[in-house]
């Protein structure tokens, strides 16, 4: 075995591989940005080194820098993860002259799949199933226009080297199609720099069913059983399970051997996903390979009880595969819900913050959380905003979606905009749990996955009311060294009246006046609108015993810049104490221009000054998270100003133009 290996990658997959080479002996070395400086990827490994800024291109991208980390530190192989040189054959071919073991396929197998022309080409000789397209090289605009006239709308358009949904678009009518083209070549040069495109027929209700697989350099290959990953944003994945659901009778066995029959066909070794679309009607057909370890490879150890990191330091090696496909065998079913720091419902932009505050459900047999960030970390624009992966199993799949739901109600996390709570109204929603599942399932479930979820005001009004009580009485220092004087009394204790506290408790645009009256040594009658209940309890620190008309709960209450947030039982209630009118006024006067939504990079500015601009028309393109937010006029108007050129890198809340709406709108 290695002695030791180092992680060309950050966050989450660098902790998951240190992990493993931990608990096989094998020492690593982590390399780090700047932005990375002290991240947890950097104090779990054994050494680490810094190799440059913070940008990627700067960093995780320069190849040099890499492997030079890797010979200073006497690395024997490196493990690339996923993303960043994870797919880059010129990397494998740089690690082979340095003499060093690139963990994962051959470069070949890499630029051959890289290319999902040339893929495609392949996979039709090796009798896999394609979807009917253009994969030619020809990429005139008028020769792709032609390609998806002749394929039928509506058609997909993917980047050759693409990958994570970058560089696609789906068009559904031919009026669309420029806009799409050039939407899809300018993300896909700036992600890949490479803005070819192929043409595919695109399927209305598919699911995304995905294999596993896996080759060693013995000509042995097996696949470890699906994955389906139908449920996506912006061809993004969000849930993933194992097995696929409702699988047709013999699909699994064809798709597997298929699966294994396209990785033959490249001479694969290692690790590897071939991700198929499966129609309504049974058949499925060859969509690309992710020829490196997936995000959602978890799913597949725990309905396998294989460590697939393991497995890709024994074949790197030379090793025959740890088993034979007739050894490989489902156990229950798994979950994975990948933790977004990004708001789903502002069309899941990415939320860039620190993460003030950050529970974590408890790991167990059942639960699994595979993170790269701890509490005081910063989600930053460089990198994919994911705070963790969450991972759940049961025995069967009804079992495993209650544990899903259960874990994600256990997340406290403060500081940025996540996207938990749709990832519970998802995984508790009728059509998932009765495994309707498609590609466009958030589009067929956008009512019910993008409500509001309304805080139960009768249920958490009061638990509000008590912590501020507490926290309150807990604060106030002593002003007699008896502690049986009335002057150190903390209860609002009046001559010949009640002890009473009241208070204007401020949710959202709400006010509550709640009054509650002191019935105990810690005992309170609280009485708000037409509500009457009688409360008491304990504070320790963050913790919130509270006991409501004989109901004992246990929250979690966190303060910070904007006020208190408790946590309970899955849900949160944000609140501030109202303080008193003391006859100042803050004023703040509308800057009619467009302020940055996040922090990122000004792509395209679509505008001049002094243009006149119609209603949805878009003014400028930014780029956060390697996601592109279009910024459009909501009214028509003029442009006054520009503040910013393409390129630029902004914080978000800034302005980004100075615009005047005209007077007929």
């Amino acid at each position: 075995m290695f002695k030791k290996i180092l992680i060309a990658n950050r966050g989450e997959i660098a902790c998951r591989v240190i992990r493993t080479a931990h608990k096989l002996g094998i020492k690593t070395v982590a390399v780090y940005s700047d932005a990375d400086a002290n991240a947890l990827h950097v104090t779990s490994a054994d050494e680490a080194i810094h190799i440059g800024g913070s940008a990627p291109a700067e960093s995780y991208l320069d190849m040099n820098r890499v492997i030079e980390a890797a010979k200073q530190t006497g690395a024997e192989a490196i493990h690339p993860g996923y993303g960043f040189l994870s797919e880059n054959a010129a990397f494998c071919d740089l690690c082979a002259k340095n003499d060093i073991v690139f963990i994962g396929p051959p470069a070949k197998a890499i630029e051959t799949m890289g290319s999902k022309s040339a893929a495609k080409q392949i996979m039709e000789k090796a009798d896999v199933p394609v979807l009917p397209g253009y994969h030619g090289a020809e990429q005139d605009a008028a020769v792709l226009k032609k390609a998806a006239d002749d394929v039928g709308y509506p058609v997909l358009l993917k980047a050759v080297s693409g990958g994570g949904g970058k560089g696609m678009r789906q068009v559904m009518d031919p009026a669309e199609f420029d806009d799409a083209l050039a939407a899809a070549k300018r993300e896909a040069l700036s992600g890949f720099g490479d803005d070819d495109m192929l043409v595919e027929k695109y399927l209305q209700q598919p699911r995304h069913v995905e294999v596993q697989v896996f080759c060693d350099s013995l000509d042995n290959g097996v696949y470890l059983f699906e994955r389906d990953c139908s449920v996506q944003r912006r061809h993004q994945k969000i849930i993933e399970e194992a097995p696929a659901p409702k699988m047709p009778d013999g699909v699994r066995e064809k798709m597997g051997e298929a699966a294994v029959r396209a990785a033959k066909a490249v001479n694969y070794r290692g690790a590897g996903t071939v991700e198929f679309l499966l129609d309504t009607t049974g058949e499925f057909y060859f969509m690309e390979m992710n020829t490196r370890l997936q995000v959602e490879h978890p799913v597949t150890e725990l309905i396998t009880g294989q460590d697939l990191v393991e497995w890709q330091l024994k074949v790197a090696l030379g090793e025959a595969l740890p088993c034979t496909q007739d050894q490989l065998t489902i156990t229950g079913h798994a979950f994975e819900a990948r933790i977004y720091a990004e708001d789903p419902d502002n069309e899941f932009l990415p939320a860039a913050g620190r993460l003030t505050w950050l529970e974590q459900p408890t790991e167990s047999e059942y639960v699994r959380v595979d993170t790269g960030v701890i509490q005081g970390d910063d989600i930053g624009v460089f990198y994919d905003p994911m705070i963790a992966k969450l991972i759940v199993w049961d025995e069967d799949r009804p079992r495993a979606l209650r544990r899903l739901d259960q874990a994600l109600a256990a997340y406290r996390i403060l500081g940025v905009t996540t996207n938990i709570s749709f990832l519970r109204r998802l995984a508790t929603n009728p059509n998932f749990v009765e495994e309707d599942l498609s590609t466009d399932f958030i589009e067929r479930n956008t009512q019910a996955l993008f409500q509001l979820d309304d805080p139960d005001i009768e249920s958490l009004l009061p638990l509000a009311c008590l912590y501020h009580i507490l926290s309150t009485r807990q604060s106030q220092v002593p002003r007699e060294s008896d502690p049986t004087s009335p002057w150190n009394a903390t209860d609002n204790w009046r001559v010949n009246s009640p002890r009473m506290f009241t208070e204007t408790i401020v949710i959202g645009e709400g006010e509550h006046v709640i009054s509650a009256e002191v019935i105990g040594s810690s005992s309170y009658q609280v009485t708000f609108g037409e509500y009457q209940k009688n409360i008491s309890g304990t504070l320790a620190g963050n913790v919130l015993i509270a006991t409501v008309d004989d109901h004992q709960q246990t929250a979690t209450v966190v303060e910070h810049e904007v006020g208190v947030v408790l946590f309970i039982a899955g849900a949160m209630l944000q609140f501030q104490i109202k303080q008193p009118d003391v006859g100042e006024e803050v004023r703040a006067e509308d800057s009619g221009g467009f302020k940055a939504p996040m922090n990122g990079t000004v792509v395209q500015v679509l505008v001049s000054v002094g243009d006149q601009v119609g209603s949805g028309d878009t003014l400028v393109i930014m780029e956060a998270m390697k996601m592109e937010h279009a910024i459009k006029a909501p009214v028509s108007g003029t442009v006054n100003e520009i503040y910013f050129s393409e390129g630029d890198l902004v914080d978000g809340g800034v302005d980004l133009i100075a615009f005047e709406p005209v007077d007929n709108e």
